[in-house]
């Protein structure tokens, strides 16, 4: 997707170096100085966004100048942590990008149970230091994913049934409001804040210190990794449904359609084939793990099963060689409570219509702890949908874009032909539908946010996100 670029004039660029240049020097990048292309680029290759100056920030005073002066100019404003937001989101033309990730500091309290995390570091970054301690925060499925993108917009992952969402786990946060100052939130001191927060999207500020709840996980954990032919869909996901109602709630999963890579370890009699595919996690003891999940390895007669035990480290990089940097990627999603046999049926169906053989339609059944928490209690709003339909369309020719961004949309009308959905804001498409996705994703929430965002951000600074307009009085 390349984008319109619009560069601020030559009076308004001096002004905003000058606001600047004291206090980053090498750290701002313009177009022209080294350095600035390989800033600008993004995990999602269909994204080309040429921002007018990139501040790339050391510590929270850093962020809080780049904010003061975007304030001040009225510049678009982008933050990026990981730079793995599918939509492009943190990266904006001729606007300024606040660039978080050298802040990527992990400080891990075992006894306090609480991890200290730079806004700029990655899922693989609080991994390495809180299995250390044989600790884990709720986090994402691809290693190199933002935490502060990622917990935001509520946080899916290997241990969302037993621990809850990565926003559920956040239980404080130092934040730089668009008015320059530095508030710090918890559950005692700016708590509608701390809400906000839990899966409200970047709304309201540049988080530059998250403060996660940790739990006992691993080192090492059962990994289920099973793979069975497409045309067994109906007894797969009834199956896989049936396991999660009486089994506990330590086990996340994810059931996949889609087309075996070719490539290792997956045997090479079944490249290209055709399969549905049960992924989970068994939170509690190694052993014990392989046993309570067996009956999902044995659903039907799998093409493939690579379950096992491996490190936890391992297992949250599983899917990263699946993602590479500057790929083409078009995700959407949508809630169901329920899975009919003409759902299951029609996702068959578009399973075996994507144009690109790295796409697939991924179905998250939800439940356990991150059900449980009132719709109100956290942004996060949507508690009572069962699952989560990701189509991920990805691929790599620029000439394919136009097909494959219709084959994910098509999938969501096969689902939701009313248009009714409920999206999950990190799977968003290029949030094209503006304020109606975002009514949708928060639901009763969006007023709540929006009269939060008016007290944070009237002027709302801080647009490129899954974006709450300011409530007006």
């Amino acid at each position: 997707m390349t984008t319109h670029i619009e560069t601020p004039d030559p009076l308004l660029r001096a002004a905003v170096t000058n606001g600047l240049q004291q206090r980053f020097g090498e750290r701002l990048l313009q177009p022209g100085t080294p350095g600035y292309d390989d800033a600008r680029a993004l995990w999602n290759g269909m994204i080309e966004a040429r921002p007018a100056f990139i501040a790339r920030c050391h510590d929270r005073d850093d962020v809080v100048s780049a904010v003061a002066v975007a304030g001040e100019h009225r510049l678009p404003v982008a933050v990026r942590g990981g730079g793995h937001n599918v939509a492009g989101l943190a990266s904006v033309d001729g606007g300024l990008v606040i660039d978080l990730s050298q802040m990527n500091a992990v400080r891990v309290e075992p006894e306090a149970r609480l991890a200290r995390v730079a806004g700029g570091a990655t899922i693989a970054d609080v991994d390495k230091h809180t299995q250390a301690h044989g600790l884990a925060v709720p986090m994402g499925v691809v290693s190199a994913t933002g935490i502060a993108g990622l917990t935001l917009g509520g946080g899916l992952g290997w241990l969302r049934r037993r621990f809850g969402l990565s926003c559920d786990n956040l239980v404080e946060a130092d934040v730089v409001t668009a008015d320059g100052q530095v508030v710090h939130a918890n559950a005692e001191q700016n708590s509608d804040l701390l809400w906000g927060l839990r899966g409200g999207g970047g709304n309201f500020g540049v988080v530059t210190s998250f403060g996660f709840r940790l739990h006992p996980v691993g080192p090492d954990v059962a990994f289920t990794f099973t793979l069975y032919p497409l045309e067994r869909a109906h007894a797969v996901l009834r199956g896989h449904e049936a396991f999660l109602e009486v089994e506990p709630e330590r086990v996340s999963t994810v059931a996949t359609m889609g087309r075996v890579p070719s490539a290792e370890p997956f045997p090479s009699a079944i490249h290209g084939q055709e399969f549905i595919g049960v992924l989970g996690m068994d939170a509690g003891p190694a052993l014990d793990g392989m046993d309570v999940m067996r009956p999902l390895r044995e659903l039907a007669t799998p093409l493939a099963d690579l379950s096992g035990i491996l490190p936890y480290l391992e297992a949250q990089r599983l899917y990263d060689e699946d993602y590479p940097d500057g790929m083409r990627y078009y995700w959407k999603s949508t809630s169901v409570m329920t899975l009919t046999d003409q759902a299951i049926d029609a996702l068959v169906v578009r399973a075996r219509a994507a144009p690109s053989p790295h796409s697939t339609i991924d179905i998250w059944l939800n439940g356990g702890a991150m059900a449980r928490p009132d719709a109100a209690a956290t942004a996060y709003g949507r508690r009572d949908v069962r699952y989560l339909v990701n189509p991920e369309a990805n691929w790599h020719d620029p000439a394919d874009d136009d097909a494959n961004i219709a084959w994910a949309r098509d999938c969501l009308r096969e689902l939701t032909p009313d248009g009714d959905g409920k999206p999950y804001v990190n799977f968003p498409g290029f949030l094209e539908e503006g304020e109606a996705l975002t009514r949708a994703a928060f639901g009763a929430n969006y007023a709540r946010l929006a009269r939060l965002k008016a007290r944070y951000d009237p002027e709302n600074l801080f647009a490129r996100n899954p974006n709450v307009a300011p409530a007006t009085a």
